[in-house]
């Protein structure tokens, strides 16, 4: 069954860029194109994509807004995989606060663009924890909660949190915890749900700003 999937993009060229890439590959097909964040919404209701590959600026909404009114109004929203050309923008930081999956630069290889996509089509998330780290740094400052002390982890729950902001997946998790890969997925799950997060990514960004995972 083939990936679904939904390019926004105000430059026509990167869309086109981006349809070309995905077109080369037996399990891609991108079914719709959108020029702004004002029309997803109803285009992802008629077309339902399962990865919306999303510029984070554009003219009039932005991919912030675009992931917002996605994830508001869907039940079971698309994932949202933001596709920059800034690396450390705080742009992209917003929209991973508010609840898109992972971000890639437009300069990326197309076989970076087509893992991604794969990726998170099966669940995964993109995490870049020297990116998050630089992000949460210089724009989350004004944002500094105390989210992961109001969680009330327990002892695992916040190693696996620390492993997790280091970019392990459960299966690294479980080898350096010496724990089984179901029992991890079970402490992932209960992190992000005492940390009210969506995803991984979230949970995450949620360790730098609380100072739970530091800068090194």
């Amino acid at each position: 069954m083939n990936i679904r999937i939904l390019l926004v993009d105000d430059d026509e060229l990167v869309r086109a860029g981006l349809r070309a890439i995905m077109d080369a590959q037996p399990d891609l097909e991108v079914v719709g194109e959108a020029d702004d964040g004002a029309g997803v919404l109803s285009l992802v209701r008629s077309l339902r994509p399962d990865v919306v590959a999303m510029d984070v600026r554009m003219p009039r909404v932005d991919g912030i807004q675009a992931t917002r009114d996605l994830l508001a109004h869907l039940e079971q929203p698309p994932k949202i995989l933001i596709i920059t050309t800034f690396e450390n923008d705080e742009y992209v930081y917003e929209a991973l606060k508010v609840g898109a999956h992972g971000f890639l630069l437009k300069r990326a290889r197309p076989a970076e663009i087509t893992g991604a996509v794969r990726a998170l089509a099966t669940g995964e998330s993109l995490l870049f924890p020297a990116k998050l780290r630089a992000m949460a740094a210089r724009f989350g400052r004004e944002s500094r909660s105390d989210a992961v002390k109001r969680a009330n982890l327990t002892d695992r729950e916040a190693d696996v949190l620390r492993s997790m902001a280091r970019g392990l997946n459960n299966a690294e998790i479980a080898g350096e915890l010496f724990l089984g890969t179901e029992t991890v997925k079970t402490h992932v799950s209960a992190v992000l749900a005492k940390l009210g997060a969506r995803d991984r990514t979230q949970a995450v960004i949620a360790a730098y700003e609380s100072g739970f995972v530091g800068p090194a």
